[in-house]
């Protein structure tokens, strides 16, 4: 435990030293959070509500990219090769690696949460423990898979490719950037078999829906079990030297980590109970907000109304 936290403690610090580190655990959450809060919801708070889920998901995903790629910078300078010499084993390495990720990642979270509701106004956050569950357990588990990409990849240059790759599906087909009730029936079916479908929606349904922990068994389960693949596939994998190589088969039981959603995605697209929730918060929002222009327009006939003169009292 102790070898554990003070490498915890380590990892922060050269997280906190590390360029790459700011920009996608503070730069790139921050201006997704604008973007989506300022310029898609106009500023209206049931709007900026609706999309906090994504852009939490976004922040809560994007930590993969920087835990990957920071170990694999370690392994490439050396650094890696450092800790081998010390007491720590593998799986502190890894653990540590979760915990200072984790511990970067929500302090980014809080502010976003913060600006929501006092900036922009947001009428409700939501079921809290929900909320603070699907961070909790969406951020160790993409950090997971930054764990195995990491463990699969022998240069800096696979790592950003692989990367990339995995990170355009996840952000585009999961409801995080395109609404997934605009995506079409094929696509929305692809997004089924995908973990952050199951992260944004799992958001979306806290926040918006005030749903607890109770309701959303699905999205929390599925991600529990994918970060208990991920943490042991990447355990089997992991390598202090950067001379040493894994074999290409090796690369394939990185398949198995999908078994979850394989089966999860077989079961939605028979059942549909994502999409069927999907299009109930789409409509919750479309009453919200004609609601609120009725209220609005009211409000304005009440102040004209009281502009105007009493003709009944003249003499």
């Amino acid at each position: 435990m102790t070898n554990l936290l003070s490498l915890t403690r380590m990892r922060v610090r050269l997280a906190l030293r590390n360029k790459m580190f700011f920009f996608f655990s503070i730069v790139m959450p921050l201006g997704f959070f604008f973007l989506y809060s300022a310029i898609f919801a106009k500023g209206i708070p049931t709007e900026v509500q609706f999309l906090l889920g994504p852009v939490l998901a976004l922040n809560v995903m994007g930590s993969f990219w920087g835990l990957s790629a920071t170990l694999v910078t370690f392994r490439e300078q050396g650094i890696l090769r450092r800790f081998h010499v010390t007491p720590a084993t593998a799986t502190d390495m890894l653990v540590s690696s979760i915990l200072a990720n984790y511990a970067l990642t929500l302090p980014t979270v809080f502010v976003e949460v913060l600006l929501a509701k006092f900036l922009f106004h947001v009428p409700s956050l939501g079921n809290l423990a929900s909320l603070i569950l699907l961070v909790s357990i969406g951020t160790i588990s993409f950090g997971s898979l930054g764990l195995v990409i990491a463990s699969v990849t022998n240069t800096m240059q696979e790592t950003q490719v692989l990367n990339q790759l995995l990170w355009l599906p996840l952000i585009f087909l999961s409801g995080a950037t395109i609404p997934f009730t605009y995506l079409s029936k094929t696509v929305q079916h692809i997004a089924l078999f995908l973990p952050a479908t199951y992260l944004v929606h799992g958001l979306k349904l806290a926040i918006f829906n005030n749903q607890g922990p109770n309701q959303l068994l699905l999205s929390l389960g599925s991600l529990t079990t994918w970060f208990l693949l991920t943490l042991f596939l990447s355990s089997q994998l992991f390598r202090w030297e950067p001379e040493a190589k894994i074999p290409r088969k090796a690369k394939l039981y990185v398949a198995a980590t999908a078994i979850p959603f394989l089966l999860l995605g077989v079961w939605e697209i028979r059942y549909g109970r994502v999409i069927a929730e999907e299009k109930v918060a789409v409509q919750r929002l479309d009453n919200a907000e004609k609601s609120e222009r009725r209220q609005k327009q009211k409000e304005k006939q009440d102040n004209t109304d009281s502009d105007q003169p009493d003709d009944s009292k003249d003499p």
